[in-house]
């Protein structure tokens, strides 16, 4: 008898219907030849420090670092029943061989290694690796199995990576918690992913806008913007530093006649898109679908277990292996409608894909190929809307993929009148290529439009001459989609596919991890989300602040990571690495008890659920402007402390989102409620009438003005929603 673990009980019951399995038992289903059981997820953890020795269940700094020469591990306590089940299946006589079929990666490695070993099993381990759950590619799956040593490299980088979490995580956790009084969460991986966050806050909050003209030329049939021929940067060459001078190149070319000095054209092309990796998708999703990292990465993982209709989504790369071409023709030949139609524009050699090396790369390919879909037709209308919209990202990716270049000829005119030159930016398609799978073929680009037929000697007058002023913008906050990409590159935003190739295994995480990372983060209240926008909360400031650059820095982590890939590939040692996050245990826990700087952390209550929230504090100093009693700060508002009373009193920190505006922060509501004014880098604040108004800085826009008679909801009244920004 074989017997076969599986990750979770619905692989378990796809495998058991393809190997014909039908008796069912408790916990697994038994066949003539195997027998198919299942995990939870994890069901063996890393003991906690007080099951190591008592003494830690109280946390005392004399008693850190822990550095346990190995760390045991435990049964789940909530899933103890499943694990007897496999371990007395894994130990029966009868089973001589086993087959592990957790998911195909470097987390599913952990689940059964540490079940294999805390069962004491010690019979021979065959390796299903699949990358999808058809049942075509189960059966060619278990056709193809190979031996588990082959997978020991993998299983190894695993087991580092959970003690090195355990080993910094308890230390600098407790460490940190215990000298500075407040429950603080340092983590290998979340920590420098904080940083990146807490790096962009400061790059907003620090910067500082410059006003500039542009002046733009009407002439007639198209439009120009004036530039500065001597400054050769793009960006700036068409900034005017005052109205004056852009008033008066304005009047100097009103009604005259122009020239056209040049028309230049270049015939460029646009490679069609790569397929799809886990990261890419989420950062795709994000932007185009609004979706967070951890949906999308919940939405693909159903459907690819449950619905068959992608393959393995936790993947890095973004190439295929050259075996898969007959299975790639079978999955675009199965395409339902309206994909089928798309793959018309696919140029095809006697009924052939094209071969193309942005698309197959044995070498470029890690534990998984990129993420396409299955052979089998899926019908998009028995998908949910959220599988169908991320349904319809990767097939149209998988089109486009094989699709030629999309050409166009670019166009740049530079038009002279008075002294003075206009440039104008156009762009004309000439092959559709890939465009046409998003129905985009002709679609601009910035302010690239078509324009008419001009050439080198054509005249015009100007019709009319308009002066705009406008600011520089500071850097846009991050959103998953960008933090993704930051993690991806260890903080550095690459958008270079070549360059982010190179960096590979140098993140922070792995695309399987990295949406719970940004969920934690936003769990224990070190950021929190606006819309899709993600930002550091004070907390999260105040940690960085805190710990030293060897928890923080996302280029150390990653470096981390990139040695846990070489575990992995057998070219590193493991007692090198874990030696390594013993000196930095070691280091975090000196570093919190030594060099403690002056920084106070706000008190925490725990709600329903362990929910961790802002304790309700007093802002010193400051009074109701309503009624004069003490002013409070609560997790989202300002509030009156006589509110149970009837103050209506409340300013909502997020009331300016929708205008763009800033948070109301402590500092903000304590100078407003004293001055009645605050004048910041992105507009004024002003406080009268019982209404919060702010004009936006260099804009011409009415100011908006929202009332600030709102509560929360109070003993026998309902609840008021809090006003949204106009």
């Amino acid at each position: 008898m074989i017997l076969v673990v599986a990750e979770k009980p619905s692989v378990g019951r796809d495998i058991a219907r393809v190997l014909r399995c039908t008796k069912k038992g408790e916990g697994y289903i038994a066949g003539d030849s195997h027998t198919i059981t299942w995990a939870y997820g994890h069901l063996v953890t890393l003991v906690e420090p007080d099951e190591l020795d008592e003494r830690y269940k109280k946390w005392r700094m004399e008693d850190l670092p822990i550095l346990p020469e190995s760390i045991p591990t435990k049964v789940i306590p909530k899933t103890r029943s499943q694990f007897s089940v496999i371990k007395k299946l894994m130990l029966d006589p009868a089973v001589t061989r086993i087959i592990c079929a957790t998911d195909a990666g470097r987390e599913g490695e952990l689940i059964f290694g540490l079940i294999y070993e805390k069962a004491g099993c010690k019979k021979p381990v065959d390796r299903l690796w699949i990358s999808s759950m058809t049942d075509a590619a189960i059966r060619e799956g278990f056709d193809t199995l190979k031996p588990g040593t082959a997978y020991e490299g993998l299983y190894q980088s695993a087991v580092c990576r959970s003690q090195a979490d355990w080993l910094v995580g308890m230390n600098a956790s407790r460490a940190f918690t215990l000298a500075y009084g407040a429950l603080l969460s340092v983590g290998r991986v979340q920590t420098p992913t904080l940083a990146i966050l807490v790096r962009r806050l400061k790059e907003i909050r620090d910067f500082q806008p410059e006003e500039y003209y542009t002046l733009t030329a009407d002439f007639g049939d198209y439009k120009g913007t004036w530039f500065d021929p001597a400054i050769k940067e793009e960006k700036l060459n068409t900034r005017l530093k005052d109205k004056a001078s852009a008033d008066e190149r304005a009047k100097k070319v009103r009604k005259q006649p122009a020239v056209v000095e040049s028309a230049a054209r270049e015939e460029k092309r646009e490679l069609p898109p790569q397929l799809f990796d886990l990261t890419t998708l989420q950062r795709e999703a994000n932007r185009v679908l609004g979706f967070t990292a951890d949906k999308t990465l919940k939405v693909a993982q159903s459907l690819y277990e449950a619905k068959k209709a992608i393959t393995y989504p936790r993947t890095d790369s973004r190439f295929l292996p050259k075996d898969m071409v007959p299975r790639v023709y079978k999955a675009m030949d199965s395409l339902a409608e309206p994909y089928r139609g798309l793959t018309q524009h696919i140029e095809r050699k006697e009924g052939k894909l094209p071969f193309s090396r942005r698309v197959y790369d044995d070498a470029k390919v890690s534990d998984h190929h990129a993420i396409i879909p299955t052979p089998q037709t899926t019908d998009p209308a028995r998908l949910t809307p959220d599988e169908r919209a991320l349904f319809d990202l990767i097939a149209r990716r998988f089109v486009a993929a094989f699709c030629p270049a999309h050409v166009y000829e670019a166009l740049r005119v530079i038009t002279l009148c008075e002294g003075e030159r206009f440039k104008t930016l156009g762009r004309t398609t000439l092959i559709p290529g890939w465009k046409q799978v998003y129905q985009q073929p002709d679609k601009a680009e910035g302010d690239e439009a078509a324009l008419p037929a001009l050439k080198e000697g054509d005249g015009r007058t100007v019709a009319g001459a308009s002066v705009k002023k406008e600011s520089t913008k500071p850097p846009p906050p991050h959103t998953d989609a960008s933090l993704l990409l930051s993690m991806e590159n260890a903080g550095r935003e690459i958008e270079d596919e070549a360059l982010r190739e190179q960096m590979k295994g140098a993140g922070l995480g792995t695309p399987a991890t990295r949406a719970a990372i940004i969920e934690r983060l936003i769990q224990v209240r070190y950021a929190q989300r606006r819309g899709k926008a993600i930002f550091a909360t004070d907390k999260g400031e105040k940690l960085i602040e805190a710990v030293p650059d060897e928890i923080a820095s996302p280029e150390m982590t990653g470096r981390w990571e990139q040695a846990l890939t070489r575990i992995a590939q057998g070219q590193q040692d493991t007692d090198r690495f874990m030696e390594g996050i013993r000196r930095l245990s070691a280091f975090l826990t000196a570093h919190a008890r030594d060099e403690r700087k002056d920084i106070a952390f706000e008190k925490e209550v725990r709600g329903r659920g362990g929910k961790v929230r802002a304790a309700v504090k007093l802002l010193p100093d400051v009074a109701c402007p309503l009624c004069g009693q003490p002013v409070q700060e609560t997790d989202r508002a300002f509030g009156c402390t006589a509110w149970k009373a009837g103050c209506p009193f409340t300013l909502w920190k997020d009331a300016l989102a929708r205008a763009n505006g800033p948070r109301l922060t402590a500092a903000i509501a304590q100078r407003l409620l004293r001055e009645g004014q605050v004048q910041g880098s992105t507009g004024t604040l002003v406080l009268a009438e019982e209404h919060l108004r702010f004009t936006i800085k260099g804009e011409d826009t009415p100011t908006i003005s929202i009332p600030v008679r709102y509560v929360k909801k109070a003993a026998g009244t309902k609840a008021a929603k809090a006003p949204k920004g106009r």
